[in-house]
């Protein structure tokens, strides 16, 4: 009977959708269903929704898989109130590089966002550490895999394939910065069993509290690991130390295409003179032994100090030249060499070679770098932003030459609604909170609308309380 009845839905369901009677081709209802027209579809409708929905049950797919639950960050949500800001700010700007400034911007703040609203995916390494266990939900999820639960937050060698992969990371940042050598210890047991991507990204967390202690290691790698870009990086962390090799032949020939030149009557000062570039195959030669210097043996090899090196050395003559020598200052220059070029170059409003300095620079620092860059030069807040990062927290940026072009541009009679739009939201991630609402003051002060869109970044920083670590 319930086999009939089944086939029978068949036609009931059909005749239904297309809106004609169904009574009629239910025989099996029709003592039931009656004979008054009306009053039989009335009845067929509840007894076929009786037992579509008892005797009939859907079979889920074989592929469907119940996700463990979302795990709890360690930082609140962002407040109910300002969730829409979030969300209309995400839309407006949906670049991946907008949606992870303004990420970090609120993890820097001290908040999160609501799963619904962003969610990082397994492979998006440029998220805050604070989502890693929702990268790893997310890698659980993707591989039906079963979610591992490491007791505690501590990684040791015993529990190290308990941690998921962003995880993990976390873990190994965190005592690494608590137990350097601990961390070092875990690394040199378990870091041979992952492929080179994973060995280079977690070697990379060894730049962080980096020491003598940790050379015995590096020189291991550089020697023996079965990758070269790993290789490279060790070799480049142990020039940070100071452990670079005696110059060779490459740094001869790439300190042969500069001099050191004495310079003035009254006052001398030296200064570098760049040589033996007349030609394009020069040029080039010049920069592939620049791709695999370091440094310390190219100044040791023009007579200098590396900190001599960078204060005499011709910046902007030789656009080619600055890059070649600042990547190798990134790689392979101690702290304090990084942070005494980035002011030189900040100073002389020489941005390019500030940005690539940057990845070498605390929070502090970037922004100290950034205030010293506004001053000197009319660099607009979109640069300024990648300058300082997202827990900058400047004070009075509008007193900066691109704060009185931003207002500016703002009161021309032909200024369009969406002028400027990027400039006041880059403007909004790197003022502090105070500076926030002063801002916002004046700018409605200047003609902009309050409900304006394009100071929701601004707004969402005057509103967001400031939770974060202080840099």
């Amino acid at each position: 009977m319930t086999d009939a009845i089944f086939d029978t839905m068949g036609a009931v369901l059909t005749r239904w959708t297309m809106g004609s009677a169904a009574a009629p081709a239910a025989a099996m209802w029709r003592d039931e269903l009656g004979n008054e027209p009306a009053e039989a579809e009335l009845r067929l409708l509840a007894l076929s929704g009786q037992f579509l929905g008892v005797a009939v049950t859907a079979e889920p797919p074989a592929t469907l898989h119940v996700l463990p639950d979302i795990p709890t960050l360690a930082l609140p949500t962002v407040p109910d109130a300002l969730r829409s800001l979030v969300r209309r700010i995400l839309t407006a700007n949906k670049d991946a590089q907008s949606r992870t400034e303004l990420i970090h911007f609120l993890a820097a703040r001290g908040f999160t966002t609501h799963p619904a609203d962003w969610m990082p995916a397994a492979a998006d390494d440029d998220a805050p550490d604070v989502y890693a266990s929702w990268r790893d939900w997310a890698d659980i999820a993707a591989a039906n895999a079963v979610s591992r639960q490491p007791i505690g937050d501590l990684i040791t060698a015993q529990n190290w394939d308990d941690f998921w992969p962003a995880a993990r990371k976390v873990a190994l940042t965190a005592l690494r910065r608590r137990d350097p050598a601990a961390a070092r210890a875990v690394m040199e047991a378990k870091l041979g069993q992952e492929n080179a991507d994973v060995r280079l990204r977690l070697l990379a967390l060894l730049s962080d509290e980096l020491s003598d202690g940790d050379a015995a290691f590096l020189e291991g790698l550089a020697a023996n690991d079965r990758a070269s870009k790993v290789k490279a990086l060790a070799t480049s962390l142990l020039a940070r130390l100071g452990h670079a090799a005696s110059p060779g032949e490459d740094t001869a020939e790439l300190a042969g295409f500069f001099s050191v030149k004495t310079k003035g009557l009254l006052r001398r000062s030296r200064v570098i003179q760049f040589e033996n570039t007349k030609t394009a195959a020069q040029l080039q030669r010049r920069q592939t032994l620049f791709d695999g210097a370091d440094v310390t043996s190219l100044a040791t090899a023009l007579g200098l100090t590396p900190q001599e090196l960078v204060t005499i050395w011709s910046w902007g003559e030789d656009k080619a030249a600055d890059v070649g020598l600042v990547n190798a200052i990134v790689q392979t220059g101690t702290d304090a060499l990084v942070a005494a070029a980035a002011d030189l170059v900040a100073e002389q409003g020489r941005i390019n070679i500030v940005l690539t300095l940057v990845p070498r620079l605390a929070p502090s620092q970037r922004a100290r770098r950034t205030e010293t860059a506004l001053r000197a030069s009319e660099l607009r807040f979109e640069i300024a932003k990648l300058i300082a990062g997202p827990a900058a927290r400047l004070d009075d940026p509008l007193a900066a030459p691109a704060g009185t072009a931003l207002i500016t541009a703002l009161r021309r009679d032909d200024a369009k609604p969406s002028d400027q739009a990027v400039e006041l939201h880059a403007l909004g991630l790197i003022v502090s909170r105070a500076a926030a609402r002063q801002i916002l003051d004046r700018l409605t002060g200047a003609g902009l609308l309050q409900g304006d869109p394009r100071l929701d970044m601004l707004r969402l920083n005057a509103a967001l309380d400031d939770n974060g670590a202080k840099p």
